[in-house]
């Protein structure tokens, strides 16, 4: 098993951290199991990669940014893009690898996704397909399938970019180290002596958003983690800056459309 433990310096891969399959089947499904505080080392793939945590918690990063993945959910992985994997809690992963020859409108960026039920039980019944197959047969029938319902994925709110300017990599990493720190932009223009209108500036234009929303999506993120592994809500919200559960609550559910307890029920 090539994985690392968490803080091991490990160079890019350029394949998988498992071998990939031969190249005469397009379209594989693979089934890995990994128990809680694995980190797989950065690497990438050759092919397009749909990561689903069947169940569990992932946390995947890029340098474009970073990624929750909670059960139910998946992220799209373009062929080529280096990233690594965090497993917060137990996952069973599914891994679908596509050969971008064979799917050339399938998204060239990353991003996350819901799992509708049909997709699901398509993964699964793509991970048993072990040999060969023809387009014209049972095996065949559901990778058409399969494709199809990959060019369907929704996008979700679950990505937390990563910025390029020295003074934002500077906001973001405190903010993600120090997730309550409530900081104002005034604090932080003060403290890079900078003007306020330069920062959002540039968070609008690296970023996609402000300041305020960078630091929500970053605490909701930060929560999710928690959250997974049977943090309460009440210490949770208390250590990302809210001021009592049902505030922190009322921002989840807002954001992702459930409270917390339903969203890892």
């Amino acid at each position: 098993m090539a994985y690392r433990k968490k803080d091991t310096p490990c160079p890019i891969r350029e394949t998988a951290p498992w071998n990939e399959v031969p190249v005469h089947r397009p379209v594989t499904c693979r089934a890995r199991h990994y128990p809680p505080g694995t980190h797989i080392a950065p690497h990438r793939h050759r092919r397009h990669q749909l990561v689903f945590a069947l169940s569990g918690l992932m946390v995947v990063r890029a340098e474009v940014g970073r990624w929750v993945v909670p059960s139910t959910r998946a992220i799209w992985v373009p062929a080529g893009m280096a990233h690594a994997v965090d497993c917060i809690a137990e996952v069973h992963m599914r891994s679908l690898y596509v050969e971008p020859d064979f799917a050339p409108h399938l998204p060239n960026e990353a991003f996350a996704v819901q799992v509708a039920p049909l997709l699901r039980e398509l993964l699964l019944a793509a991970s048993l397909i072990e040999t060969p197959h023809v387009d014209d047969s049972r095996d065949g029938r559901v990778v058409r399938l399969l494709l199809d319902e990959l060019h369907r994925m929704d996008v979700l709110s679950l990505h937390l970019p990563s910025p390029t300017d020295p003074r934002l990599q500077r906001i973001c990493q405190h903010i993600q180290k120090h997730p309550g720190d409530d900081a104002t932009l005034q604090d932080w223009a003060q403290a890079l002596q900078v003007d306020v209108k330069t920062i959002q500036r540039h968070f609008a234009s690296e970023l996609g958003m402000t300041f305020g929303q960078w630091r929500q999506q970053a605490r909701l993120l930060a929560a999710m983690e928690r959250l997974a592994v049977g943090d309460k809500v009440i210490d949770v919200a208390l250590a990302m800056g809210y001021d009592s559960p049902s505030a922190f609550t009322s921002m989840f559910k807002r954001q992702l459309g459930q409270t917390p307890a339903a969203y890892f029920r």
